[in-house]
């Protein structure tokens, strides 16, 4: 199947398919004698699973060490339960980042009065040179 098939296939679009190819995350697809990429099912299935991966947040690198794992039949489900656990604690870290980037915010939203006055605490928030204060 071309190109434009496996990315309707796998909803992996073409651009990504090909940047995918270029960085060697996926094989190459084999080229017929007309010049155009020739896909299989087993591409479309690959794609899919990097595809899931790559939505659960998972970086390139993290997706081309779950493939290898994946290819490898006599894996040990530590090795991928432990890649696992590693994009959590990423995850967690993130979200904690997000609650105190929400309270910053909330508490210079609450202090600003929002009139016609030119104070403003959110201005003054954000051109603050000091330590991030947590309310």
């Amino acid at each position: 199947m071309n190109i434009g098939e496996v990315a309707s296939r796998s909803g992996v679009p073409a651009k990504t398919i090909r940047y995918y190819e270029e960085i060697e995350l996926i094989r190459s697809a084999h080229r017929a004698a007309n010049g155009y990429r020739s896909y299989t099912d087993d591409d479309v299935h690959t794609l899919r699973f990097v595809a899931r991966a790559r939505n659960l947040g998972f970086t390139v690198e993290e997706c081309r060490s779950l493939l290898a794992l994946y290819r490898d039949k006599s894996r040990a489900s530590a090795d991928v339960k432990r890649i696992a656990e590693g994009h959590i604690a990423e995850i967690e870290g993130r979200i904690e980042e997000l609650r105190s980037m929400q309270a910053t915010l909330k508490d210079l939203v609450r202090r600003c009065h929002g009139d016609d006055r030119p104070d403003c605490p959110i201005i003054d928030g954000l051109a603050d040179d000091g330590p991030q204060k947590r309310c």
